[in-house]
């Protein structure tokens, strides 16, 4: 079985990528699975940046092919906040019910049509010999009028999907990895993955 080190402590990302990969032969191992303790400061500019930033310190540090996400909502009334904050916005390590309660008093009497919002996200595959890849991909929604659903993490509960009717969080977990930011993008970094060889 391959293993592919996602430089990542958060079991929101996890869960969701290894549920992607159930049936592969891929095994999925997070940086508390690998005993990596390194705190990795993101500092770069946009989501790629950091992704990389992450992927290069891990990579550096194991010597093994490493990946790393970086993700976020952008909500367009907002200019885009909180983009690459989004883990930090309203404080770190402050709950995303209150980050969630916080966008939503934002937007108070803002319109539909001006509620557009979406999640980013930016994958890097850094490899023992240096090279690079990313790729990036998002999933268009809405900024809703409450929290809403019992399934996926952080800002799904706010985010509504006019297409289908309801909430991120409201979708099955299944029906979500396959149309959101992190599964298009994962599914575009597996393919480069198998295009080159690193898996099979």
């Amino acid at each position: 079985m391959k293993q592919l080190l996602m430089a990542t402590t958060n079991e929101g990302k996890l869960n969701e990528i290894r549920m992607m990969l159930e049936g592969t032969d891929v095994e999925v191992l997070s940086l508390k699975d690998a005993g990596i303790l390194t705190e990795v400061v993101e500092d770069g500019k946009t989501f790629e940046e950091n992704a990389l930033i992450k992927a290069r310190a891990i990579m550096k540090e194991t010597g093994k092919l490493t990946l790393a996400d970086d993700s976020g909502l952008e909500v367009d009334f907002l200019n885009k906040e909180p983009g690459i904050y989004s883990a930090r916005y309203c404080g770190v390590n402050t709950p995303y019910s209150i980050k969630n309660r916080n966008i939503l008093e934002r937007l108070i009497d803002v319109p539909d049509e001006k509620r557009t919002a979406r999640f980013v996200c930016a994958i890097a595959a850094v490899f023992p010999d240096g090279s690079e890849k990313t790729v990036q991909a998002t999933f268009e929604g809405r900024i809703g009028y409450e929290e809403k659903g019992e399934h996926g993490f952080g800002y799904d509960p706010i985010f509504y999907l006019p297409d289908r009717g309801c909430y991120s969080a409201e979708l099955e977990p299944e029906e979500k990895n396959r149309i959101s930011h992190r599964g298009k993008a994962l599914k575009l970094m597996l393919d480069e993955l198998k295009a080159c060889g690193a898996l099979g």
